[in-house]
């Protein structure tokens, strides 16, 4: 199977008997041969059904376009679903926004580089000069958008100018800029964070400070979908590594960049691969 050939269906909606077998009969009576299935619900009897669902598209009897109209007519519309169809290929376009600190950026350039993470990278953006140097070592192009109190305004509409058609996803790795609402609503459920704590824990600023002010046995990292509210959006991954009285808040922070790095690097992954669905404010997470 390869990604040219390859489709994705999420589902949500009201459970009740019989939607599995209408999906995929109806993939089937049109040639598509399903090749994973994943589902899940809250409650047999009257709860949220959830479904992620991947076949392969070669031997189809008619369009991409004529399947989902007739997938709508003949299915969704019955169960009341909220659906979306993607395709492997061509792959997402990944953007990525950062500051000084490098550890979360570079991992996801690494990752993207060694064939790890299905995208295309159309560039990263920075409010500081300093990553120019190792994100151009990977071939992506860099772009520099300085940000004051006073300019804050007008380098948001010039990063939204830069993103324009460039960004199906985009990440914040360790930017440290607070997005404005207007910015946000332009990506619903496209922007990913890392925030450097376990939320709903330490969210705001210098988290690894106020762990270590309240001498916590934990830290963590959290990937999260941004939202205009602060740190709150819908968690996709956390990690936690323990530790102790004797670990300054400088200790904190170097252990804590490790989970940070692979805890975004697996959400961009699984957005990649079309494996979240946001319900709320929460999300299934089909990894």
């Amino acid at each position: 199977m390869t990604p040219e050939t390859t489709a994705r269906l999420l589902i949500t909606c009201p459970d009740r008997p019989g939607i599995v077998a209408a999906v995929t009969t109806l993939l089937y009576n049109h040639g598509a041969n399903v090749t994973a299935l994943d589902q899940h619900s809250t409650d047999p009897e009257g709860g949220t059904f959830f479904m992620r669902l991947e076949f392969h598209t070669p031997h189809l009897d008619l369009s991409r376009a004529a399947l989902e109209r007739s997938f709508h007519d003949r299915v969704a519309s019955q169960y009341e679903m909220q659906w979306t169809v993607s395709y492997a290929a061509p792959p997402k376009k990944l953007a990525l926004l950062a500051s000084r600190h490098d550890h979360a950026l570079l991992e996801v350039l690494w990752r993207w580089s060694r064939g790890e993470l299905p995208a295309v990278v159309t560039g990263v953006i920075s409010n500081h000069p300093d990553l120019r140097p190792a994100v151009e070592s990977f071939g992506v192009p860099f772009h520099h958008v300085p940000v004051t109190p006073a300019t804050k305004a007008d380098a948001e509409s010039r990063v939204l100018e830069l993103l324009e058609g460039e960004a199906d996803l985009l990440v914040l790795a360790r930017y440290m800029q607070v997005l404005t609402p207007a910015f946000v609503d332009r990506y619903p459920n496209r922007i990913i964070n890392i925030h450097h704590s376990f939320l709903p824990a330490f969210a705001g600023a210098d988290p690894y400070r106020q762990a270590g002010d309240r001498g916590v046995k934990l830290v963590g990292a959290t990937a999260h979908f941004v939202t205009p509210q602060l740190d709150e959006g819908p968690i996709i991954e956390q990690d936690v590594i323990r530790v102790s009285h004797r670990h300054s808040v400088s200790d904190l922070r170097e252990l804590g960049r490790d989970i940070e790095r692979t805890v975004l690097a697996r959400a961009v992954k699984w957005f990649l691969e079309d494996r979240l669905i946001v319900h709320g404010n929460k999300t299934v997470v089909f990894s």
